[in-house]
This record gives structure tokens, C-alpha cells and sequence, in this order.
């Protein structure tokens, strides 16, 4: 298993660093359109959709976020609509995890099935607008979230239970604890502050998502990030409800050792739009 995962991961940073670091941001927001129709496809299969509705699901993924690129969408500045999909993300994920699995399986599928489509395509315009405006600003994003998912889970297995007894969502996800989140949230700090450290000594040309917090003060520095790590780990508690709900352990076997793409992409899922939300309150 850790094989799996180590070649795979290998494979997916061969193919996602060149896309990244490219001259222009083209190659970059072609490969995660891929990604996303994957993880469209998945989506599909998670509700219960047969074979062909489900590859259906991942074309539609594919142009939806095609007519996002090809409208000019990507190169728009769009603070109104980071701040509603920000706020249905908070709103909705809030009222989800609240009602729990038997909750879930409530809604209509095609409303279920719209709404994570939407989702997914929202995320990669996100994406899409992070990268375009450089290599620094999206990495640093992104690494915010895989430190919160790093230190939480370190952080977790040496200390969860000990501090708080209760479980973070004990119906949803057994093994995440109160000190795991505490813990990703001290590592997210941490590595913001080294981030903001290095876009002082090399001086890059677009500072990076840790420098516009910073620069808008301290306070806000440390809510905007402390926000971040919390709808990281309720993007990851979404989609284990929804897993469970489906009665499945991984989004597909996509990824060897890994699962599937949304097992990859949830936590990036509200946190990408939250980001450019934030992003343009500070501009």
C-alpha cells in the first residue's frame, strides 16, 4: 500500500510541478480540468448513477469548466461570487455535518448531484485564478492545506483523545480529534509565518496568499487562517458523510494507494473559492 502511494504521488508531481511552474498558466488549468472531470465522474458513481450518467457527469464537468475558461471567466476579477459561494460553502457544510448522514440521504439526487458539480467547477475556476496569478500565490494555498491535513494527523495520533474526549464528528469520521484540528491549525501558522518570511528575502514578483494576510494585520492574518484550517477539515468531513452515505471507502481507485481524485481534492474543494474570497477583500 505505502508503494502504491509513494509511485503515485511521484507520478502526479511529475505531471502537476512542470504544469505549475510553466512560463504560462495554460498547462496547468488544462491538467486540473482533467483532474476535475475525473473527480465529476466520481461524483457521479457517489450518487448512485449507472456507468454511461456517470461518464455523462464527468463530459459535463469537463465543459462546464471549459465554458468557465473559454467566457473569459478565469481572467475576471469576481469578489461577488467568492463571497456567495464562500457563504454557501459555511451555510450549507454547517447544515450538513449538523444533520448528519441519515440528513443527507434526504436531499433529491439530482439536487445533490447539481450541487457537487457546481462545486467542482467553482473550485477549478478558483484554481484556475490562483495560478494566473503565479506559481507562489497557488502553492502557497495549496500548502495550507496539505499542513493542515499533515501536522492534524501527526497531531492526532500522539495526542487525540488526551486533552478532549469527545470526538471532532465520532458518526462521520472516528479517527479525527479536537487536538488533530488544534494541531493542523498551529501547523498552518507556523508555515505562514516561514512563507511570509521567504517572500521578504526573495522578493517574488505576486506575494503569496500568506503575504496578503499579513499585510492587512496581524488579527486578520490570524482569522483568516485559523478559518481556512477549520473549512479544510470540514471539506474533508463532507465528503466522508457522503462516502458514508454511498456506502463506499474511497471516491474510486483512480489513484493507487490513494483512492480517488475528490479523496485528494475535498479539503481544497471550499477552501480554493474561501481563498479568492479573501484575496479579494484584500486587494
Amino acid at each position: 500500500m505505502l508503494k502504491q502511494r509513494i509511485i503515485t504521488a511521484l507520478i502526479l508531481l511529475a505531471l502537476l510541478l512542470p504544469a505549475l511552474f510553466a512560463s504560462q498558466p495554460e498547462p496547468f488549468a488544462f491538467f486540473t480540468l482533467i483532474l476535475i472531470a475525473a473527480g465529476a465522474w466520481e461524483w457521479g458513481r457517489m450518487n448512485g448513477l449507472g456507468r454511461m450518467a456517470s461518464l455523462l457527469s464527468g463530459a459535463l464537468g469537463l465543459v462546464g469548466c471549459g465554458a468557465l475558461w473559454l467566457g473569459g471567466g478565469v481572467a475576471e476579477s469576481l469578489p461577488s461570487l467568492w463571497l456567495m459561494v464562500g457563504s454557501a460553502w459555511v451555510l450549507l457544510s454547517g447544515w450538513m455535518l449538523l444533520r448528519g448522514v441519515a440528513g443527507w440521504v434526504q436531499w433529491p439526487v439530482a439536487l445533490r448531484w447539481t450541487l457537487g458539480l457546481m462545486a467542482l467547477c467553482i473550485a477549478w475556476l478558483a484554481l484556475a485564478q490562483a495560478r494566473w496569478l503565479g506559481p507562489n500565490f497557488l502553492l502557497s494555498v495549496l500548502v495550507l492545506v496539505w499542513a493542515a491535513d499533515v501536522f492534524a494527523y501527526f497531531a492526532g495520533r500522539a495526542l487525540g483523545g488526551r486533552w478532549i474526549k469527545a470526538k471532532l464528528a465520532a458518526s462521520i469520521s472516528p479517527g479525527k480529534s479536537w487536538e488533530g484540528v488544534i494541531g493542523g491549525m498551529v501547523g498552518v501558522l507556523i508555515v505562514s509565518l516561514f512563507w511570509v518570511q521567504a517572500d521578504r528575502h526573495f522578493e517574488f514578483t505576486v506575494p503569496s496568499f500568506h503575504t496578503r494576510l499579513w499585510q492587512q494585520g496581524g488579527w486578520f492574518w490570524l482569522a483568516a487562517l485559523v478559518f481556512m484550517t477549520a473549512m479544510s477539515v470540514v471539506g474533508d468531513l463532507v465528503e466522508s458523510l457522503i462516502k458514508r452515505s454511498a456506502g463506499v471507502k474511497d471516491s474510486s481507485g483512480l489513484l493507487p494507494g490513494h483512492g480517488g481524485v475528490l479523496d485528494r481534492v475535498d479539503a481544497l474543494l471550499p477552501t480554493l473559492p474561501l481563498a479568492m474570497m479573501l484575496v479579494s477583500w484584500t486587494a
